[in-house]
């Protein structure tokens, strides 16, 4: 009878204890340091080209300033200036007006135009028309609107001539009160709608597709699928572009400036192109600086309702 050898087992190391009390790479001194060293550039960014301006905005305005002469002190009464000076009410009222209809028709034809092409289409073509919508974005907004001025021309303009083709009169685009705003509202839109698109690209290719195919089964199907289960799961994208959207159209300037000079009359007269005119025309940075505080809180304000209607509107998956 053979004798089977059983090998000895050898005992296993013990493993040695993890010593709490030394501090863990990630929190050592130098790499502190380093994150700090990373995060300067960012930091340093933000307070000099927005703290301190803001700042010095508020303290601006509580004084008479022409560049010329020393500051005096002025307290309260450039804002009391400011309340009572119809132009600054009239273009805070044409600014709130195209912040709604600029935004509003921005998030819609990105949205559109992001469905679509969402949908079945070759890469190569989907990659052409990403670029196409997103071009006017990277380009001036003044060499735009110089462009579009001469487009929207009511004697001479290319888009007159196209409406007389089918037989209609040629519109005063902006030469009329009404018909100057919406097409500084076209102009606006059609530049910066690039940048919704892009985000809701982005959303509807971060929704499952599980999702949309249970949609299907259920019976869903076209707009009825778009209105509740593609909106729902990309109500986070549609608040950042709604946001940015707002922030950026309440500071419009280009545009307006460069097409129809605030006119006719005040009826394209921004809050922003009242600070340059008052500021850099008429000298008085102070009150300018005035302006320029309203306007900061009323970003603010309107900013933080829409975080506060979000949580009625936004889906978090």
């Amino acid at each position: 009878m053979t004798n089977t050898q059983v090998p000895a087992v050898r005992p296993r190391a013990a493993t040695p204890a993890v010593d709490v009390s030394r501090p863990s790479p990630l929190h050592t001194r130098g790499t502190r340091l380093l994150a700090a060293l990373f995060l300067a550039p960012t930091v340093v960014g933000i307070v000099v080209f927005t703290v301190v301006p803001i700042l010095g905005s508020i303290v601006l305005s509580l004084f008479h300033w022409n560049v010329i002469d020393p500051p005096s002190w002025a307290g309260l009464a450039n804002y009391r200036a400011v309340f009572t000076d119809s132009t600054v009410r009239v273009s805070f009222l044409n600014t709130l007006v195209f912040m709604v209809f600029a935004v509003a028709a921005q998030l819609l034809v990105a949205l559109a135009l992001a469905l679509t092409l969402n949908g079945r289409m070759p890469t190569w073509l989907r990659s052409v028309f990403r670029s196409a919508f997103f071009f006017p974005l990277v380009l001036s907004a003044a060499s735009i609107s110089v462009v579009m001025k001469y487009l929207f021309n009511q004697d001479f303009g290319v888009v007159n001539w196209l409406l007389g083709l089918v037989g209609v009169a040629p519109v005063p685009w902006l030469t009329s009160e009404h018909a100057a705003l919406a097409t500084v509202v076209i102009v606006y839109v059609w530049q910066q709608f690039g940048f919704s698109f892009l985000l809701f690209i982005g959303g509807l290719n971060n929704i499952p597709k599980e999702v949309h195919e249970a949609a299907s089964l259920d019976g869903a199907t076209g707009l009825r699928k778009h209105l509740h289960v593609t909106l729902p799961l990309l109500s986070p994208t549609l608040l950042v572009a709604t946001v940015v959207g707002v922030i950026n159209a309440l500071q419009v300037f280009e545009q307006p400036y460069v097409l129809t000079d605030g006119g006719p009359g005040d009826s394209t007269r921004t809050v922003v192109m009242v600070i340059y005119e008052t500021a850099f025309e008429q000298l008085r940075f102070g009150e300018a600086s005035a302006v320029g505080v309203l306007l900061f809180v009323l970003i603010m304000a309107v900013t933080a309702l829409q975080f506060r209607l979000s949580r009625r509107f936004v889906h978090y998956q």
